[in-house]
């Protein structure tokens, strides 16, 4: 963000070097003209903000109206006003439709107050007409040529920001407005699939398809990261998890749980996160991880791997009492089984036991398969 901050300022810069649309011709001897001398020679910032306004509300349709507007919308905005920044941008451009300053004015305005419908109108509007600027045709005359290339520069400059506003506002509502969130991170991939703001946003583009239940889609923006990026433990959770939840591709959830015990130990604390939050995080995401790997392993009858990754997981899920009783009830299958293999191996009879017994001891939903696996382990082994 400060990054763009920089280039934000110095494309003010270049906009007041370049921007001459709205040239004011005063005729003093008209009520009107003596009128825009006063404004003109107004020092108090206040008042010259008044009499503009009060040459809007009485002359509307002056040829000089144009410059008024052009003056209000930088007052306005330093006022941080940014309604009225937005309705006398309006009324620029709908008398000047490609007046670009006007439509960068109100998408700056409906960005710094996060309104997503009016960043997804403005964005697109002012884009369309940088792209245009700086499509136009270098001139033949060389005295033109540096006016040229500033108007094609700044132009490129106004794009680029028209894409950052979009991400930046579907970061700021990514779990207010997902839907807006959504829109605003689709329409910056269709306008630019390339945007140097793209890959930024697909995280909050992630979290609002969550909180809107749009999982199919989450999932594949998730994957379409990974491809490239394969240290983001929150993608890479809910991968493995849709996956081992539609009961599909388990060697994805394999692979991904993997992958989060590879990286997630060496990771550093995110900026902003108390130790204390991150290492819960942490350990839940690492638990979670060797569960889903313990569970998989387990439906692949591959008790042995399922055993010895759950036995991890349990001390990681502290606190999380469902899953506690998940991890309990399998670690109880796989030991069960084992102790099969074994030909009754009383050491794995008994931890199935144990693990079953611990389990049916939690309310969930694995708890009265656990009583009635107590009771077929002692019936079967005659244990009291």
């Amino acid at each position: 963000m400060k990054l763009f901050t920089l280039m934000a300022a110095s494309l003010l810069v270049t906009a007041s070097a370049t921007a001459q649309r709205h040239k004011l011709t005063i005729n003093a001897e008209t009520p009107e003209g003596q009128m825009l001398q006063q404004i003109g020679m107004e020092q108090d910032a206040a008042k010259k903000v008044a009499l503009l306004e009060e040459f809007a509300a009485k002359h509307p349709n002056h040829e000089a109206i144009g410059w008024v507007y052009s003056q209000l919308i930088p007052a306005y905005a330093n006022a941080k006003e940014f309604d009225k920044v937005i309705a006398i941008g309006e009324k620029q451009l709908a008398a000047d439709g490609e007046d670009i300053e006007a439509a960068l004015a109100a998408l700056k305005a409906a960005e710094a107050k996060r309104d997503g419908d009016l960043v997804l109108k403005y964005a697109p509007l002012t884009s369309d007409l940088a792209r245009k600027i700086a499509g136009e045709k270098k001139p033949d005359d060389e005295d033109e040529v540096e006016t040229w290339k500033r108007k094609v520069s700044y132009a490129t400059q106004v794009d680029t920001y028209s894409e950052y506003a979009l991400s930046a506002t579907a970061l700021a509502l990514q779990t207010t407005d997902p839907a807006k969130a959504i829109a605003l991170v689709e329409m910056l991939e269709s306008r630019n699939p390339k945007s140097q703001y793209l890959a930024h946003s697909y995280q909050a583009y992630f979290t609002a398809l969550r909180q809107a239940k749009q999982l199919d889609k989450a999932v594949a923006v998730a994957e379409k990261v990974l491809q490239t990026d394969q240290t983001n433990e929150d993608m890479l959770l809910f991968a493995a998890d849709y996956y081992m939840q539609k009961n599909q591709n388990p060697d994805k959830v394999l692979a991904y749980s993997a992958r989060i015990i590879e990286v997630l130990p060496k990771k550093a604390k995110p900026e902003g996160v108390s130790d204390a939050d991150w290492q819960n995080k942490k350990n839940l995401t690492l638990g979670l991880a060797h569960w889903m790997t313990g569970v998989t392993y387990a439906n692949q009858n591959k008790f042995s791997q399922a055993d010895s990754f759950l036995r991890t997981a349990l001390p990681l899920i502290q606190g999380n009492e469902q899953l506690k009783a998940a991890t309990l009830f399998y670690l109880g299958i796989a030991n069960y089984k084992l102790g099969e293999a074994g030909k009754g191996d009383s050491r794995r009879i008994l931890d199935a036991l144990k693990f079953n017994q611990e389990c049916a001891a939690i309310k969930s939903p694995y708890q009265a398969q656990a009583k009635k696996n107590i009771a077929a382990i002692r019936s079967q082994y005659r244990i009291q």
